[in-house]
């Protein structure tokens, strides 16, 4: 994206900012999620993506990253940051006949934040020094926290802050986080995700304690995290075996970053018909879809827990995109919720006649997928696989009744001791401290 292209807050209240200020920002001043205006982005043609049919992640990822920042960047930085970013396979296959996957779980925290984790950390340590460190502050309710935490832990200039919900995500997602050390700090919030939500945007509006603490995020309501994972979109498509006439994603959704970027994958001339917005019980978005009220609720626990978001901040840039309107956004998203019981019947059904093996996420868009294509056969589809089965063996292996190898960088971290883990209540106050004594410790 051309640096002349000004970021627009969703919340219209504050001033139009380069892509630098948003990057180094993540919210914006009025509370808004920065997204580039109507009608501003880049596109792939038709002829530059049928040459890309067939090549590396590394060339596809250079040509969607040169959209965006290839006006910014030196071309031998880019492709510096695109091979350092995205040194692991994200492989398309197909385990049941005419449903392809598309595995996001190759990278060093086994899920498919670490697209956009790795590449907004090169990025911040490129467009972000000043002499002060950057704190990285990330509201996790199970992979976003791992994937920030592995692709920031060592980074100079910066310390990173994971806000999870206490008792609800994982054991193998918390040791991901919460071991590491270094520059990388945890804090267990008594409450929800979405919780952890709350406070990490009073954080980002208290501008006092933002510029003191130098604040920036690296969830997706980052646009530097957003914009890097509408490359696997394009990866898949290039992956195919023939372009197809009719193609569907199907995307395991939560906080709804992942379908974001699809969405702008298609703005960018991405060749997709629909994409189904997969939910576990929190089906807030798909209630949307049908009846075209947004009424945000608590989360509710489910065996899925990276997906469990009451209040999903991308919908707002979702909104934006249709200018307000459910019957706009209908015509590209079908919303699909699928039950805890359903997930579980699926997972070991695919093992059983496949011999493949979803994790509870995944699982829930290979339902999705599945009912979307009952009602429109013959369309090509394809699941985003988020994350390893391993991170979630305590659900997967009694449903298939069999053990699931746990890849080394995550036994590594199972055997390690926790470290640098603070709990904390909900009060925002308690956070403001927590962050403000950390800063002055850890910049001493």
């Amino acid at each position: 994206m051309s640096p002349a292209v000004k970021l627009i807050s969703t919340a219209g209240g504050g001033p139009p900012v380069d892509f630098r200020t948003a990057v180094l920002t993540g919210l914006a001043p009025d509370g808004g999620l920065y997204l580039p205006p109507a009608g501003s982005l880049p596109v792939l043609t038709p002829e530059r993506l049928n040459r890309l049919r067939g090549g590396s992640l590394h060339d596809t990822a250079l040509a969607a990253a040169q959209l965006f920042w290839g006006d910014l960047l030196e071309p031998g930085e880019l492709s510096a940051i695109v091979r350092d970013a995205l040194d692991f396979p994200i492989p398309l296959v197909e385990p049941v006949p005419g449903i392809f996957v598309l595995e996001l779980f190759h990278g060093p925290s086994l899920s498919f934040k670490d697209v956009g984790a790795r590449f907004l950390a090169r990025l911040l340590e490129r467009l972000g020094g000043d002499g002060r460190c950057l704190t990285v502050l990330t509201a996790t309710s199970g992979d976003t926290g791992s994937a920030v935490a592995e692709a920031f832990l060592g980074v100079p200039g910066t310390r990173v802050v994971i806000l999870f919900p206490e008792g609800r995500v994982s054991k193998r997602q918390e040791s991901q986080f919460t071991t590491l050390g270094g520059n990388v700090f945890a804090a267990a919030i008594r409450g929800s995700f979405d919780d952890c939500q709350r406070l990490a945007k009073e954080a980002f509006n208290d501008r006092v304690l933002a510029e003191s603490v130098r604040l920036t995020s690296a969830n997706s309501i980052n646009i530097g995290r957003l914009l890097p994972q509408a490359i696997y979109y394009f990866h898949g498509w290039t992956l195919l075996p023939d372009p197809p006439e009719s193609l569907v994603f199907s995307v395991p959704s939560g906080n709804f970053g992942n379908l974001t970027a699809g969405l702008i994958a298609k703005r960018m001339g991405l060749p997709v018909e629909r994409f189904v917005a997969a939910t576990n019980a929190n089906d807030i978005v798909p209630r949307f879809l049908e009846s075209g009220e947004f009424v945000p609720r608590d989360s509710i626990a489910t065996i899925s827990n990276a997906m469990d978001v009451g209040d999903p901040s991308n919908f707002r840039r979702m909104l934006a995109l249709y200018s307000g309107s459910r019957e706009a956004m209908a015509r590209d998203v079908t919303g699909s919720s699928h039950s805890d019981d359903a997930t579980r019947r699926c997972i070991a059904r695919v093992y059983q006649q496949y011999g493949y093996i979803l994790d509870p996420h995944s699982a829930v868009g290979f339902l999705a997928l599945e009912q979307y294509r009952a009602r429109s056969p013959g369309v090509t589809g394809i699941v985003l696989a988020t994350a390893h089965p391993a991170k979630f063996a305590e659900t997967v292996e009694p449903v298939i009744g069999d053990g699931i190898e746990v890849p080394e960088r995550l036994s590594r971290r199972l055997d390690s001791p926790q470290r640098q883990v603070t709990v904390l209540d909900r009060a925002y106050r308690e956070l403001k401290e927590f962050l403000s004594e950390l800063s002055m410790r850890t910049d001493d």
